[in-house]
């Protein structure tokens, strides 16, 4: 009688070296704690509450319409989505695109961070990620074969990292430094001295700056973010992210772009080609009616935003929390009680009173002791969360 041969197929050891995204972990943990009859209130992942405005909704139906929106979508984007770009980026960030300096549309912000790490980084080679950190910022940089070298963030540091920390042979060797303010997960800002220092290190130590915007128009308090490109020198060392998806409330849409000198546009665009057909024509167009369309609707949802931040901080200080007011983003960053870790306690707080939160080590191993609460509720809930952790004597200590 034959017998088959057993046959053993590994994944990568890129694969398996990756560390488990922690939100498919939390997605696990809430589905059992509902198996359990735990009514949820989610204040864990950063997923945009409010609807659509009903504008981009009516403007992408015309364009689904559209027979010629079927076929395979311009690889660029198309010229319409990158003179919306254009007009968007000198409105509100007085920053000129021109022949040399122009967009690649992507599948999102978290594409767009993944296709330039992995368009510029060899392997061995070294790239700066501040922790906290976003995971793509890590993971993109170990499946391109890459090392990381973690700058801690500290709140005694307004969450910015120290320049002065970096080692002179990591900033020799180094290919990209990777920034995000306003900052996710801590809602920190970045000043323009701190841009201008960043923009003079990396000329000096010939590093690429990705500088992801995502939160760009997510600020309170009269605050404005900075782009990169305000900054003098920056086109010749940085690339900038964009995307819809918490400005517009468009999470689920998938559409952004990245900004920069046309070399480097072109070897991201290099790097896209080889893995999709480009982002959809009827995304782009969505994109499009959202940078245009008046910007009360964005108004209006970051007055919802800082309603609820103004709440929650107020309750949580009532709660013994030393809590920063953010001027920017949807969260709130705050200290797990001594003698507990991140997750430890999101378990605990999940199982006595059905409140999500994200343990700060879905950010770095550097974020441990912390904890993200996201607003992305409405103030009805809010309460509810606010009552359900009093009840349940959820104090800092």
């Amino acid at each position: 009688m034959n017998t088959v041969k057993k046959v053993k197929i590994t994944p990568a050891d890129k694969v398996l070296n990756l560390e488990k995204y922690i939100f498919v972990e939390l997605d696990e943990l809430k589905a059992q704690a509902r198996k359990r009859g735990i009514d949820l209130i989610d204040l864990g992942i950063g997923n945009p509450d409010r609807p659509t405005a009903d504008y981009i909704v009516k403007e992408t139906i015309k364009s689904i319409k559209n027979p010629k929106n079927h076929g395979y979508p311009n690889f660029r984007g198309k010229d319409e989505f990158q003179v919306a770009i254009k007009e968007w980026m000198a409105k509100r960030y007085d920053v000129k695109l021109d022949d040399d300096f122009i967009a690649q549309a992507v599948n999102g912000g978290k594409e767009g961070i993944a296709h330039a790490t992995l368009a510029f980084t060899n392997p061995g080679d070294i790239n700066i990620i501040p922790d906290p950190y976003y995971p793509v910022f890590s993971r993109a940089t170990k499946v391109a074969c890459g090392e990381v070298y973690y700058v801690p963030l500290s709140e005694e540091n307004d969450f910015l990292p120290d320049l002065n920390s970096i080692p002179q042979e990591i900033a020799q060797k180094a290919k990209i430094f990777i920034i995000n303010y306003p900052n996710n997960p801590t809602g920190a800002v970045v000043t323009k001295e701190f841009l201008e220092d960043l923009v003079k290190f990396c000329r000096e130590n010939e590093i690429l700056i990705i500088s992801d915007l995502a939160y760009g128009e997510i600020c309170y308090d009269g605050y404005r973010a900075l782009s990169i490109f305000s900054i003098e020198g920056a086109k010749d060392v940085a690339l900038e992210i964009h995307t819809c998806s918490k400005t517009f409330n468009m999470a689920g849409w998938r559409v952004g772009f990245v900004l920069g000198k046309k070399e480097f546009i072109d070897t991201v665009f290099a790097m896209k080609i080889n893995f999709d057909y480009g982002t959809s024509t009827i995304m782009q167009d969505a994109a499009i009616a959202a940078m245009r369309m008046p910007y009360k609707y964005v108004e209006a949802t970051m007055k919802k935003y800082q309603q609820r931040r103004d709440y929650l901080v107020k309750e949580l200080r009532e709660l013994g929390w030393h809590v920063r007011m953010p001027k920017a983003t949807m969260y709130l960053w705050i200290k797990v009680p001594e003698g507990m870790s991140s997750r430890e306690f999101c378990t605990m707080v999940m199982d006595k009173t059905g409140v999500v939160f994200t343990p700060g080590i879905a950010f770095g191993a550097g974020s441990e002791g912390y904890v993200r609460v996201s607003l992305v509720q409405d103030e009805k809930k809010l309460r509810e969360a606010v009552k359900r952790l009093k009840e349940a004597g959820i104090r800092y200590k």
